[in-house]
């Protein structure tokens, strides 16, 4: 019996190896070298016989321009992350913890498509149909009119697309589909890797849309190799807030719309419904007339893809009950607070050597740009002092390692959204103080030191 050649992929980027290496050749990752049967050869007469015409070189100029088309879900927060709808002939990956709500997601953009008059087709590999029709049966869409199958192999999904011809299809999950031309169970990197790869070509030649639901790794990322992401057109991450009914719909990439786009939806028993205004389900709990309530919070104005949104920012410090004093951070970047505190030592005179610092963004949104930057060390600031900022301010600016306070951009979107969620007066860049208020009263502040002293004296 013929031994079955091996060969190992990186888990992260997909490059092949004959032999397993502690780190990866390509990327540089360590420990994400997998060993998984190598993909038959195919004969060259094999070859030939599934050859097909050759395409001819045409320039761009010589091409008929057509309108991007898109088909609205009917969700406006799924419609909104995707850019204005589903793009025929694209394919999507969505990926997120176990049981946070993909499936249910997805199954109701079928049920909507399939009533706006776009056929739907529904594989799942994971669920049998009476399972399905349990779910759907809970949902305020009626989902009676979808098409279902409950198959793995990828011939019997594409058999069925060119029979029943569907607009969308929905694949709940790549990681449970395998090809019989490849050696290895489902789930594998070159299984993973080829199915979707005949997925994708079967969206581009039918002109079908299609969905693919990924199961993700400990780590947050999608799992299988990292081409799986390349290969799609639009990944979408399904992630939890820090509230158990509501979920974030992340846009990581996407080429037809922007991407980092956000959507936000609350999680009912019939199913996902849209947050209509996300800056309002962050900052809930928070009254925005009076005095902050409690020292080390402050409010940010960031822009999430195209969506300004306000989230609270809270800090604590502490004195350190052990030598080295800890830096704890909730979605912010650990090294940008250490450079903050670094400023703050230096510009500002604030020793944090002997202070615990823990940092929370409220309500479990990332923050990923530095206009936060005036917000968390306004934060930082009334932690140490023990004194509150009054409610109704809102800070904008990002820190210099000088400690001067650097413009940022959309400047006047944020204060727009600023002044709809009730806030009358806001912190900014000196230099930006010209701009279109919106009915808020703007302190301008050169430097961290001088915003320190607008918010607490000399």
């Amino acid at each position: 019996m013929a031994r079955t050649k091996t060969v190992f992929f990186c888990t992260d980027c997909g490059n092949e190896t004959p032999r397993w290496q502690g780190q990866c050749p390509a990327c540089g990752a360590w420990n994400t070298l997998a060993d998984q049967p190598a993909p038959p050869k195919q004969s060259p007469g094999r070859v030939r016989a599934h050859r097909v015409a050759v395409a001819e070189p045409v320039t761009l100029g010589a091409v008929e321009g057509v309108e991007m088309q898109r088909w609205p879900t009917g969700m406006r927060e799924m419609d909104f992350v995707l850019g204005g709808g589903i793009v025929p002939g694209s394919i999507v990956l969505v990926g997120g913890e176990p049981g946070i709500g993909k499936s249910t997601l997805l199954l109701q953009v079928a049920a909507r498509m399939q009533q706006s008059g776009h056929a739907a087709l529904y594989v799942s590999g994971e669920e049998s149909a009476a399972q399905v029709r349990m779910r759907a049966d809970r949902l305020t869409e009626v989902a009676g009119d979808v098409v279902f199958l409950g198959e793995t192999r990828l011939d019997a999904i594409i058999e069925a697309v060119n029979r029943t011809k569907p607009d969308v299809l929905f694949v709940d999950s790549i990681q449970t589909v395998y090809s019989d031309e490849l050696e290895g169970a489902a789930g594998n990197v070159t299984q993973v890797r080829e199915c979707a790869a005949h997925l994708q070509r079967l969206a581009k030649e039918s002109g079908a849309a299609v969905f693919l639901i990924g199961h993700v790794t400990k780590g947050g990322a999608v799992a299988g190799p990292k081409t799986l992401e390349h290969i799609v057109d639009t990944v979408l991450y399904f992630e939890e807030t820090g509230t158990l009914d509501h979920r974030v719909l992340r846009s990581t990439k996407n080429r037809f719309g922007a991407a980092e786009e956000i959507g936000v939806f609350r999680m009912t028993a019939a199913g996902l419904e849209p947050v209509q205004n996300p800056s309002e389900l962050f900052l809930r709990d928070r009254d925005t007339r009076g005095s902050g309530g409690v020292s080390g919070t402050a409010i940010a104005a960031v822009i999430e893809g195209t969506r300004p949104l306000l989230v609270e920012i809270q800090a604590l410090c502490t004195k350190a009950s052990y030598g080295a004093p800890q830096r704890v951070t909730t979605g912010f970047d650990r090294q940008r607070l250490a450079l903050l505190l670094a400023v703050l030592e230096k510009r500002a005179g604030i020793d944090f050597s002997s202070l615990d610092v823990f940092v929370n963004v409220v309500g479990g949104v990332r923050i990923a740009e530095t206009s936060s930057d005036a917000a968390l060390v306004a934060a930082l600031a009334s932690s140490v002092y023990d004194r509150e900022i009054v409610a109704d301010s809102v800070f904008l600016g990002e820190i210099g390692l000088g400690g001067e306070l650097r413009p940022i951009g959309q400047l006047e979107r944020r204060l727009a959204e600023a002044a709809r969620m009730g806030f009358k007066r806001a912190y900014l860049p000196e230099r930006s103080s010209g701009v279109n208020a919106n009915g808020i009263a703007l302190k301008g502040c050169a430097t961290v030191g001088a915003l320190i002293a607008s918010l607490f004296g000399p």
